[in-house]
């Protein structure tokens, strides 16, 4: 049918243990260790009815893999957002859903650094040894992986100040790398290192804006961090006194074009380079320096829509439900001297969820990228295949009528000599059975491995992370 898409949007509210899935096909010996992943699984509340696919409550997933067994267990992340909601109020303001507040309270949340909602349902990362749950706001949750039972609010051993960060930090040599967004009259950019095993943010350069970006993710080359700051801009002064969900303060400005910021690794410079063109996206595939050039790959759309687009009413109710809107890969080469851009469409296909070899080509050229694919010449409303693009010009996919995938993680096989040499774990809904299983497949020619069906349905995630034993 084509609205049973919408079966991935229904709340879960049950938090199960199931130490064996029914299995179909062979799990290969060498596949040892545990699928991470995060995503929202409550949108209705006793006072409200939350407004877009971001804003849900945080649940956390485990696929545990051992012996060609697989075992699954699901626990709601206990921030004070999800405390709340068990006693049926909504008190803290999500991505586009906001509880009435008075403007002190705006102010408090936004500029002093009050302890906000922390209702971290977009990815998983680790902070001083510590897995944590992660959201765009600062504010980091800690959890167990084997119980995933919450642990708390992760607090930095620094003196960086910021409102906005992303939830897809760059890990290179022992440090991660992210940006903080401390907003103001003037806003500015911190750019950090987190050393692994620290709490600890080192500073490695900033710069300044008057119109900051919602941009949910950053490119990292071996040279620079590269910001891709899209025409979708606030003013944060106004955002306070407006009264409006973070999002729903941002503008579509296209006249302004698309600003790349290079900050430098080493010395902590910035220079910037600019292309007329207006482009929006959420996720950064991979960077690579060359010859003064930056090649910088991303899934972009030629607008802003699609944030419209994901919300819940108009996604599963509106008159236009059903079509998602068109993107494409693209890289965006960067010439760091004269401060220009080019750019060309890498494949013919929609997808998002990108994911790489990332441990053997993250900064580095590369060939092969993952992605929940949009089939071709079809109106899907959401992801419905696995897609594989070569950057040589091939594309595979792999589909199976009325089945919704996930982001697709790859897991290389032990001593892999190729870069697509190894496995694809994405947790996929059933519609037809109202149940989801975790899918594996060879990631050299997306062929069926396996597959480990759930008891109940994983709604509609976003990012994980595997953890090999």
């Amino acid at each position: 049918m084509r609205n049973d898409y919408r079966k991935g949007f229904a709340d879960q509210t049950n938090e199960i243990i199931a130490p064996s899935l029914h299995v179909k096909g062979i799990i290969p010996d060498w596949l040892s260790g545990t699928l991470l992943r995060n995503g929202p699984a409550r949108f209705r509340l006793e006072d409200k009815t939350l407004n877009h696919w971001f804003d849900g409550l945080a649940m956390l997933h485990k696929f545990d893999i051992a012996n060609g067994r697989v075992g699954y267990a699901n626990k709601f992340l206990e921030s004070p957002a999800f405390r709340a909601a068990k006693d049926g109020k909504m008190q803290y303001a999500e991505f586009a859903t906001d509880p009435c507040r008075s403007l002190f309270k705006r102010i408090a949340q936004v500029f002093t650094g009050s302890t906000p909602g922390a209702n971290a349902n977009v990815s998983i990362g680790k902070i001083a040894e510590r897995f944590v749950a992660q959201t765009e706001g600062p504010v980091q949750v800690a959890f167990h992986e084997e119980t995933l039972r919450t642990i708390g609010i992760v607090s930095y051993g620094d003196a960086l100040k910021g409102q906005l960060t992303t939830a897809h930090p760059h890990y290179d040599h022992g440090s991660q790398f992210n940006y903080l967004l401390n907003f103001g009259r003037q806003s500015t950019y911190n750019i950090y290192t987190l050393p692994d095993g620290s709490s600890e943010r080192r500073l490695v350069g900033s710069y300044q804006t008057d119109r900051p970006s919602y941009m949910h993710s950053f490119g990292l080359s071996q040279k620079y961090v590269v910001l891709m700051e899209f025409p979708l801009v606030v003013n944060p002064v106004s955002m306070l006194l407006r009264g409006k969900p973070f999002i729903a303060n941002y503008t579509w400005e296209p006249q302004r074009g698309t600003r790349f910021s290079l900050v430098d690794r080493d010395t902590g410079g910035v220079k910037h380079a600019h292309t007329d063109e207006a482009w929006f996206g959420f996720h950064h595939v991979n960077s690579a320096d060359h010859d003064g050039k930056i090649d910088f790959d991303m899934i972009v759309y030629p607008d802003a829509d699609v944030v419209q687009y994901f919300y819940l009413n108009s996604l599963l109710n509106g008159p236009n439900h059903g079509v998602y809107p068109q993107n494409e890969l693209r890289r965006f080469t960067i010439d760091v001297s004269a401060g220009t851009v080019s750019s060309r469409r890498l494949a013919d296909y929609s997808g998002e969820l990108p994911r790489i070899n990332y441990a053997r080509c993250n900064g580095q050229t590369y060939q092969y990228v993952y992605a929940a694919g949009l089939t071709k010449g079809g109106e899907s409303a959401i992801f419905d295949s696995v897609v594989k693009f070569d950057l040589a010009g091939d594309i595979r996919e792999w589909k199976q009528e009325g089945h919704y995938p996930g982001e697709p993680v790859f897991v290389a096989r032990p001593d892999a000599q190729l870069e697509d040499d190894g496995i694809l774990l994405s947790v996929v809904l059933d519609a037809p059975a109202n149940n989801s299983y975790l899918l594996l497949l060879d990631a050299r020619d997306l062929s069926e491995i396996a597959r480990a069906t759930v008891p109940q349905h994983v709604p509609f995630g976003f990012h994980g992370a595997y953890v090999p034993s």
